[in-house]
């Protein structure tokens, strides 16, 4: 009897480019179990190796600007992405070798701005903010900070949501791109609030903020589900509504290993 093998179906490919978390939370390992649950094919180029866990990060080691560009080389000849995202890239040289790569690419690029972790070590070298501001931002179809990286980004002070909205304004007349400001650590109102602008929408997208829960790589997860509904082709707007929609479930889901969080990516 002869067996007839399904056709297969075609799915879209998701790039990440960041650092590699030792403790599996953040960063390139978050980043493809989103993929993964999103539906999409996860490609991915390590700018960096981290020595790191929930609590804190023990140490970074970066990857060469040679190796870097190989990996992208590799990636794109028999797995051109439909969307990508960039995480930590850490040093100025390879922020430049990651924006000189994608400078023709046309696929749809979100920037999460990876500066400092949630347990409060540097993740961006020095002269890293320079080039990530000249270079890479203005190739960027949207740029997801979290409250610290968007004052950095705008020169401005965060405390409220009118505030976020004139982050978000100052950074899109910067750098041309759209924004998506987090908020989730403006606790105050019991929600958990971004503020998303491109030019033409100003939208604040809304969650139940959840309590008691200390979670690690919200951001990764967040902008990994944005990538990979723009690669399955969502508009922009869907896509971080759909974003919004990953994360807060991912929160809802965290479960407990050890003394901490992970958030429930499935």
């Amino acid at each position: 009897m002869n067996i007839h093998r399904p056709r297969l179906r075609k799915t879209p490919v998701a790039l990440t480019i960041a650092g590699s978390d030792s403790g599996g939370g953040a960063g390139i390992q978050a980043d493809l179990k989103t993929f993964a649950a999103m539906g999409v094919h996860g490609a991915c180029v390590i700018a960096c190796l981290t020595a790191q866990n929930p609590k804190h990060v023990l140490g970074i080691e970066c990857c060469s600007p040679g190796m870097l560009r190989r990996q992208l080389e590799a990636v794109f000849e028999e797995l051109p992405p439909a969307a990508a995202k960039t995480g930590m890239l850490f040093s100025a040289e390879n922020i430049a070798v990651v924006a000189g790569f994608l400078k023709n690419r046309k696929a749809p690029l979100v920037v999460d701005p990876v500066m400092v972790s949630t347990s409060g070590s540097r993740l961006l070298g020095p002269g890293g903010l320079r080039v990530l501001v000249h270079k890479l931002l203005p190739l960027a179809t949207l740029v997801t900070p979290n409250l610290s990286e968007a004052e950095v980004l705008s020169g401005t002070r965060i405390t409220a949501l009118e505030a976020m909205r004139e982050a978000a304004r100052i950074i899109h007349a910067r750098f041309g791109c759209a924004v998506l400001v987090k908020g989730g650590h403006i606790v105050r109102s019991g929600q958990a609030r971004d503020v998303f602008l491109d030019g033409k929408t100003n939208l604040v997208l809304s969650a139940r903020f959840v309590k008691r829960t200390r979670t690690h790589g919200t951001g990764c997860v967040y902008s990994a589900a944005i990538c990979a509904a723009l690669a399955r082709g969502m508009n922009l707007r869907q896509a971080i509504q759909a974003g919004k929609r990953f994360v807060t479930e991912a929160i809802l889901n965290s479960y407990r290993t050890g003394k901490h969080h992970q958030l429930g990516v499935k």
